[in-house]
Order: structure tokens, then C-alpha cells, then sequence
């Protein structure tokens, strides 16, 4: 997909590159360049349970770790 700006007659550079700049956001380019660019790779199968595995282990610990008292009720993010 080209996109081809040309300077008007009497037409300072300024307002070339802001004409130019608006243009290229409204096509959508940056945003196919960037979606290809900083794409997330898909985790494997084994990955996946792996995670799903140590979400578990962590859930259990840290009901264990709460029924034990060693962590205070309270509101969170607060200190």
C-alpha cells in the first residue's frame, strides 16, 4: 500500500510533513507495522500446563499461608 503526498504549490515543509504524518496515521500503516512487529508468540502445550501447574501450586500455598495467619486480612495496595 503506497501512500504518496505531494507538496502544494506555496506550501511550507511544515505543514508537508503534519499533512504527511496525518495521513499515515489515519491509513493504519504504524498500526500493521506494529501489531507484526511486537507480536506475542503463541506458548507451547507443555507451557501452558506448566503455568496452569504453578497458578495451582501458588493458589494452595498462599490459602494454606492464610489459614495459618501469616497473612493479615486487610485492604490491598495500602500501607
Amino acid at each position: 500500500m503506497a501512500l504518496e503526498i505531494k507538496k502544494q504549490e506555496r506550501e511550507s515543509i511544515q505543514s508537508l510533513v503534519y499533512r504527511f504524518n496525518k495521513s499515515v496515521q489515519r491509513s493504519g500503516i504504524l498500526m500493521r507495522a506494529r501489531k507484526i512487529r511486537f507480536r506475542q508468540r503463541e506458548k507451547s502445550r507443555d507451557m501452558r500446563k506448566k503455568a496452569a501447574l504453578r497458578r495451582e501450586e501458588l493458589k494452595k500455598e498462599y490459602e494454606r499461608a492464610k489459614k495459618l495467619g501469616e497473612i493479615k486480612k486487610g485492604k490491598k495496595g495500602k500501607r
